[in-house]
């Protein structure tokens, strides 16, 4: 559809914005040069036409109650592509944020509701490279603006271990298709922790990659700085399995190093862990709304680290205590100029876009503001604030501290091989009412963030693994390694999956769920 020319009263407009100054002559004078100008966007749009793709044709159902335990599918399918390789045979949830094309992409929001990408995702394509089978998309937060479980505009998502309680978030659906066994593997994004914080509630292994080892194209962004795609599995071998297929450059997301060379990660199980030196991250324990029980949980399951010949200590990174401030910072004005005024992708950056959802849910959202759940309301709220007062000042002073954040973790790294800290200060919590108050819908959107989202700041790769059980309820054991030292963070956590025998799986898990 070729661009609509502007009229007398949008160019006035647009001049009352910026403060030009100009009076109607001026703007009858502009005129004629800004539609000149214009012709070039209806060219680029007949060019674009010519080369994009066509929709594909992909059948998918979205589920009657009855077919869709824990409310954690947006839709069923099921895609298989080369049905060879070494994923042949394994089922894939697809994280509703992530592109399956030709099957629709709610992202768990009313401002993308009736969106169906033209493009698979670089992860879901080379998930079917490998021959594994797309059974659906998985239910996730509204936008993704949620550690709970119950902000999609889908319903609440449920624990397989407690019903009532929250699975965690934003990637709540894949983690509970992977707890219960309906799924093999759950594709997940993390900006603030949201791969790990569902695995650790959900019983289940989480692993957040080095910031740009495995491209982020066709993932709804949220901030470039932050944003994280990787697997929810019931094993680390599984995990590695999985980054060993979908880690390494695409050539389409400025994330990734142009030299990056990613790691054999299922070989590097193989060498063990033992004589790696583990530092316990003793900031990352005793929060103001630490659960003892977790915190107790944590150090038994880093004892048995001990036990399979690792060196653990307590080592200090006071640092790790400031870094959800500047996360706060970071994501709450950068998510409002990019994941919002900007559409998502935001501009400025080479790499793919997409300028389908760019413009659906631009529009979508404009024409109806009230839809943002509360929590992007409150990011919106701090963040237009900020950004029209101090104009970005304290974004840059963020981005620019999150290098110190990173040397002091970095510096600790030099003399351990990995640290270890609660994935998340405490276990699931109840899922609130749906007419729950604002302040209680809020605080369970973001009381658990606390150690998560330091690391989607300075980028280490970082795993959750299921530290046992605390009043019934999953927990888990956060792993953090050097940068691009993937392989280690998985070995150490492989090692400890050995030492304790394996991890439980809910009552009621599907049959043949792997423990």
């Amino acid at each position: 559809m070729p661009l609509r020319p502007p009229e007398p009263d949008d160019l006035a407009k647009a001049a009352q914005q910026y403060g030009l100054g100009l009076d109607d002559a001026d703007l009858a004078s502009f005129s004629p040069m800004v539609n000149g100008l214009l012709a070039s966007w209806d060219a680029v749009e007949e060019l674009y036409a010519a080369s994009a793709p066509a929709m594909p044709e992909r059948p998918w159902t979205r589920p009657e109650a009855a077919d869709n335990p824990y409310n954690a599918w947006y839709v069923t399918t099921s895609i298989t592509g080369s049905g060879e390789g070494p994923l042949a045979g394994k089922t894939v949830a697809v994280k509703d944020n992530t592109a399956v094309a030709g099957v629709p992409m709610m992202n768990g929001s009313k401002t993308m509701e009736g969106y169906t990408p033209l493009r698979d995702a670089t992860i879901v394509t080379r998930l079917l490279d490998a021959g594994a089978t797309i059974a659906g998309k998985s239910v996730c937060e509204d936008l993704c603006f949620s550690g709970g479980s119950h902000t999609s505009r889908t319903g609440a998502v449920r624990n397989p271990w407690n019903e009532t309680h929250s699975t965690g978030g934003s990637s709540s659906g894949s983690a509970a298709l992977v707890a219960s066994g309906l799924v093999d593997v759950g594709t997940a994004g993390d900006q603030g922790g949201s791969i790990r914080m569902p695995a650790s509630w959900c019983g289940v292994v989480g692993h957040k990659p080095t910031w740009g080892l495995v491209p982020y194209t066709g993932a709804f962004p949220i901030e470039q700085t932050i944003d994280h795609v990787g697997p929810i599995t019931r094993t680390v071998a599984e995990a590695a399995l999985v980054m060993n297929v979908i880690a390494g450059p695409d050539g389409q997301d400025p994330r990734q190093p142009r030299d990056l060379v990613p790691d054999d990660y299922v070989a590097a199980l193989g060498r063990g862990a033992e004589g790696l030196r583990v530092g316990i991250l003793t900031e990352g324990f005793g929060l103001a709304n630490s659960d003892p029980g977790v915190d107790a949980a944590v150090r038994a399951a880093a004892e048995s680290l001990r036990g399979a010949g690792l060196v653990v200590e307590d080592v200090s990174v006071p640092w790790h205590r400031h870094g959800a401030a500047v996360w706060d910072v970071i994501s709450v004005e950068g998510a409002a100029s990019q994941m919002v005024d900007l559409n998502g992708y935001g501009l400025n950056w080479k790499g793919l876009y997409d300028p389908e959802v760019m413009e659906h849910y631009g529009n979508q959202w404009r024409a109806d503001g009230s839809q943002f759940s509360e929590t992007v309301k409150l990011v919106l709220l701090a963040g237009r604030h900020a950004l029209d007062t101090t104009r970005g000042k304290h974004y840059g002073m963020a981005q620019n501290l999150a290098y110190e954040l990173r040397a002091a973790y970095d510096e600790a790294l030099s003399r351990y091989d990995v640290l270890v800290l609660p994935t998340t200060p405490i276990h699931a919590t109840a899922i609130p009412d749906p007419d729950a108050p604002r302040e209680e819908i809020i605080g369970r959107a973001l009381e658990m963030i606390a150690n998560t989202c330091v690391t989607d700041v300075t980028g280490h790769p970082a795993c959750s693994v299921p530290a046992g059980l605390v009043d019934g309820l999953p927990t888990g054991m956060m792993i953090v390694g050097r940068q691009f030292d993937d392989a280690t963070v998985l070995r150490v956590a492989h090692t400890y999956e050995q030492a304790v025998g394996g991890f439980p799986t809910p009552a009621g898990a599907a049959a043949g769920s792997q423990t």
